[in-house]
């Protein structure tokens, strides 16, 4: 049994962040009953990379494994009831609707935490509830752009280095599962539930800790140079170098020992504390010629024997066949009825008592429809009357 076997979460949210945090609930053993339009949630039917799947699209299947699907049209007064009668037994209430959609919808906090004081109330948006952006699109490339992270990576004159992933509905994500659990835990001190907000602004900009710190207290504004280092407040030599046949990651080494080892003669004479960030562009542009000279098996070897903080560059491909990766058990396999074999990232914890499984794959819409009204207390009459009124659905086999 997980560490949250016997807690019951409801998944009112759409695309990536939303998701994201309640299949983290589920992977530790919460029941997540994922609350989705008859027609299906609409990450179901959009492709992430073109990637698109048998009848469930890879972007859904790897945001809700571990849940289960009830169909339910929540503009109907029929739909909405059955909602509130879940809304007694639940633990967890997630969503991430625009600002004022879950008050129109009558799923708001006040209205829930009437029904059940003890609800954990999880409201995601991109800006906050309310202030002068609370109108606009949370879109990851938009929050990250605004973030300032951009400008802390890459080539001055350049455009701005956006990351490689979905950042910002990560990092928002991960925000919204660590406030859950903090107020479950605060919950089973007390007894009482709380309203709990997440906003993608905020998350994304306080894991630049440090980053910001270093312009708000010391003064130090971002200055990107001519030269691709990977970060504006790090020392040289810091980036991806190139070798004989692929590249590899350098990370801010004791440029006497480097040198040595590299033949760079002009590093035995630079200072670490001073001369990397004075004269960072000629560092990173004489590490660059040398490191053309071997391959980065070469390197690496010569690097790691010598307590140089070096790695590989990897793509997917490489990733996914790295040992400690295989020894970690990173990702997770199941059999899907629809797409077969899926293999996704899984849940990144290690519980000594109460691990994480995948006790089942991403739903298809409605699929626990029948079943999860029956445990609410209704009659297969009153859910086949729920159906023909198309308040709910369930799946087709």
């Amino acid at each position: 049994m997980g560490v949250l076997s016997g807690y019951r979460v409801l998944d009112c949210s759409i695309a990536m962040a939303g998701p994201f945090a309640a299949q983290r609930l589920g992977d530790l053993g919460a029941d997540v009953i994922k609350v989705e339009p008859t027609t299906g949630e609409w990450q179901r039917h959009v492709a992430a990379g073109g990637a698109r799947g048998n009848k469930v699209n890879v972007s859904f299947l790897s945001l809700n494994r571990n849940k289960r699907s009830l169909a339910v049209d929540l503009k109907s007064p029929e739909g909405k009831e059955v909602l509130l009668e879940l809304v007694k037994t639940a633990d967890v209430f997630l969503q991430n609707y625009r600002p004022g959609v879950a008050k129109r919808l009558g799923v708001d906090y006040e209205t829930l935490s009437a029904i059940n004081p003890r609800l954990v109330y999880v409201s995601m948006s991109g800006y906050g509830e309310d202030g002068p952006y609370v109108n606009r699109p949370g879109q990851d490339l938009i929050l990250q752009g605004m973030s300032g992270a951009m400008l802390s990576a890459g080539r001055a004159g350049e455009p701005p280095t956006p990351a490689g992933q979905y950042l910002v509905d990560a990092i928002t994500a991960y925000t919204a599962f660590e406030g859950a659990l903090a107020a479950l835990l605060h919950r089973e001190r007390t007894g009482e539930g709380q309203l709990v907000q997440v906003n993608m602004l905020d998350a994304i900009t306080t894991i630049q800790m440090q980053e910001l710190s270093v312009f708000t207290v010391a003064g130090k504004p971002q200055e990107r140079s001519a030269e691709p280092h990977a970060h504006v407040y790090i020392r040289a030599p810091y980036g991806a170098f190139a070798t004989k046949d692929s590249y590899i990651i350098v990370a801010f080494p004791r440029l006497k020992t480097f040198g040595e080892l590299i033949g760079e003669p002009s590093f035995l004479e630079m200072d670490d504390e001073t001369d990397t960030w004075t004269r960072r562009d000629e560092i990173f542009a004489k590490t660059r010629e040398r490191l053309k000279a071997k391959t980065s098996a070469e390197w690496l070897e010569l690097f790691r024997a010598n307590d140089i903080w070096a790695g590989p560059v990897y793509g997917y491909e490489d990733l996914v066949k790295d040992p400690q990766v295989k020894h970690n058990g990173t990702f997770v396999s199941y059999e899907h009825p629809t797409e077969g074999a899926v293999t996704t990232p899984g849940f990144p914890i290690r519980f000594s008592k109460t691990p994480s499984k995948v006790e089942r794959g991403a739903p298809l819409t409605g699929e626990h429809t029948r079943e999860i009204l029956r445990e609410s207390g209704m009659s297969d009459e009153q859910i086949d009357r729920l159906i023909a009124s198309k308040a709910v659905s369930e799946a087709q086999a």
